[in-house]
């Protein structure tokens, strides 16, 4: 059985994300890995024929700033999670519309050696119309992929 020593656990504040940052902080305290908290954050939409540019302008930074606040307090309560668990952690965000491709590169930039993800369990008709970024990323990395359902 292969040792983990570093966990990639993409994250978005939902109730399912925390699951995963749950589960993930008791495998790495029991394993001596240290985990990487990730979150994705969507980039400002793009202007449509006919949009004032300043509205544009000001609306696409708050967006900016709005995400990025997000993004750093999800973080931050997962790392004071695992810190109290007595695990090392880091925190990483990155603004991207590709979610899935940007777990897969995080885990391979980070040089993490598991992905630890949650997956809705919505069915074949749900990922369908949903889709899913887990099975995306279990397709596309190379790395092992723990889902928790």
């Amino acid at each position: 059985m292969p040792m983990f020593t570093h966990l990639l656990v993409p994250i978005d504040g939902s109730e399912l994300s925390d699951r995963a940052a749950a589960a993930s902080i008791e495998l790495a305290s029991k394993l001596g890995a240290r985990i990487t908290g990730f979150v994705a954050e969507p980039m400002p939409p793009l202007p449509t024929m006919g949009t004032n540019v300043q509205a544009y302008t000001r609306d696409a930074e708050e967006h900016l700033a709005r995400t990025e606040a997000h993004a750093r307090k999800v973080l931050h309560e997962f790392g004071e999670k695992a810190r109290a668990a007595g695990v090392a952690y880091d925190g990483k965000f990155l603004r991207t519309d590709g979610v899935d491709e940007a777990i897969v590169k995080a885990a391979d930039e980070f040089d993490c050696d598991l992905i630890v993800m949650v997956t809705h369990g919505r069915g074949a008709f749900g990922e369908l119309l949903f889709g899913s970024h887990t099975k995306t990323v279990m397709s596309r990395s190379k790395r092992p992929l723990l889902v928790l359902h």
